[in-house]
């Protein structure tokens, strides 16, 4: 039975970061290349949110927006719905996606020179926006026990000098894929307590859970942290639109909901009505049952790609829980990381991240986009296989 999922729709030439700019980045040619860097799908998003948009063009008058009650409502529900999560509409505020979101907690809470603590490898935009606000990054490496990433908090608890004055959780973990156990969050957030750290949570990837995973949002864990928690969450990954910079920043805590909302209007930021209106659409029982039928259908390709991924010897890919990118280590090959990569750009033509980026235990590791119709998945398993077929 084919699946909308398998559509293979050519995104080449229309502005896409993922396919129209990696030739110049990975030197892979959208012509007989494959993009699977990027972390957005080859997906269209649910039908609800296409129509919502054509409701907008038939319209016709793109002014400003006003009254954001069914919007937050839309949040409201997804949250309680498919999370057990109650939010209140007061903890709500909007930001120009979840990068700008975590800046902005960066710009809020910490001070040049202050220590933001990441747990690496980890999403490489937080590297980058801690580095520009003029932070330190503070790196706790997890620990890789029995083909997946744990954390040491004795080890972590030893790193601390005092200056570290946030720490940022990737949950689940992107690009290991890790669910974090309830347990695993508990640890987290008396670890922020100890050292008197604000905790942000990006959720982003809460979401896009394989089948038989539970993800636990942070805010549910322990409720004596609500004072330093910082929630982040959006609509942008699970239905594939992105590009509307859309995300939510949700704090419970009036006094630092207060101090974060000062930032966003010192800098005169306010959302764009596109976001607001695909993001109401998509939080509805219609965009359930889409991004149910999507998790199934990118179980199938997890379950594709480990599988050929894990025949190749010496390489290895993350048992994925969680998110649509698949973390493949390559040090069982015994090759530098030079060799490695080219194989899979120039021999396999496939454009995927590379490992260093993420930070610290990402040297010998790829990152692969799985949120693509079936068949380019299939087409990068026997590219990988061709390319380390002197290894098997």
């Amino acid at each position: 039975m084919t699946s909308p999922f398998d559509e293979v729709i050519d995104r080449v030439g229309t502005h896409s970061a993922k396919w129209d700019k990696m030739e110049d980045i990975y030197g892979v040619s959208p012509e007989g290349g494959l993009a699977m860097w990027v972390a957005d799908m080859d997906f269209r998003p649910p039908a609800c949110v296409q129509e919502a948009l054509q409701g907008m063009l038939d319209h016709g008058i793109y002014g400003y927006f006003g009254d954001e009650s069914d919007y937050l409502a839309a949040i409201r529900w997804w949250m309680a719905e498919r999370h057990g999560w109650a939010v209140e509409d007061d903890w709500i505020t909007t930001t120009h996606g979840l990068v700008n979101g975590t800046a902005l907690c960066i710009d809020a809470y910490t001070a040049p020179g202050d220590g933001v603590v990441l747990f690496t490898p980890v999403y490489h935009a937080f590297h980058r926006v801690i580095k520009s606000a003029g932070r330190e990054v503070v790196e706790c490496p997890l620990v890789l026990t029995d083909g997946r990433y744990e954390m040491d908090f004795a080890a972590y608890d030893a790193q601390m000098t005092g200056r570290e004055k946030l720490v940022v959780l990737c949950s689940p973990h992107n690009p290991g894929g890790r669910v974090w156990s309830r347990e695993e969050l508990q640890q987290v957030a008396d670890f922020a307590k100890r050292h008197d750290l604000i905790l942000v949570s990006d959720e982003i990837h809460h979401d896009l859970v394989m089948p038989g995973q539970k993800h636990v949002p942070m805010a549910l864990v322990d409720d004596s942290i609500s004072d330093r928690l910082v929630m982040l969450s959006a609509t942008t990954k699970t239905f594939n639109i992105a590009g509307s910079h859309t995300g939510n920043v949700i704090i419970r805590d009036p006094a630092l909901r207060k101090r974060f909302s000062q930032r966003l209007a010192s800098l005169g930021l306010s959302p764009n009505s596109f976001g607001l209106v695909m993001a109401t659409a998509a939080y509805s029982p219609e965009g359930a049952a889409w991004v149910d039928d999507l998790c199934a259908y990118l179980d199938g390709n997890r379950k594709i790609f480990d599988a050929a991924v894990d025949e190749i010897p010496g390489l290895r890919s993350m048992p994925l829980e969680a998110t649509y990118l698949a973390w493949v280590d390559f040090s069982g090959t015994g090759m530098a990381a030079s060799e490695f990569t080219a194989r899979v750009e120039r021999e396999a033509r496939i454009a995927a991240n590379h490992g260093p980026v993420f930070g610290t235990g990402g040297e010998s590791w790829l990152r692969f986009n799985l949120a693509t119709p079936r068949a380019r998945v299939e087409e990068a398993c026997d590219r990988l296989k061709a390319a380390f077929a002197d290894l098997q």
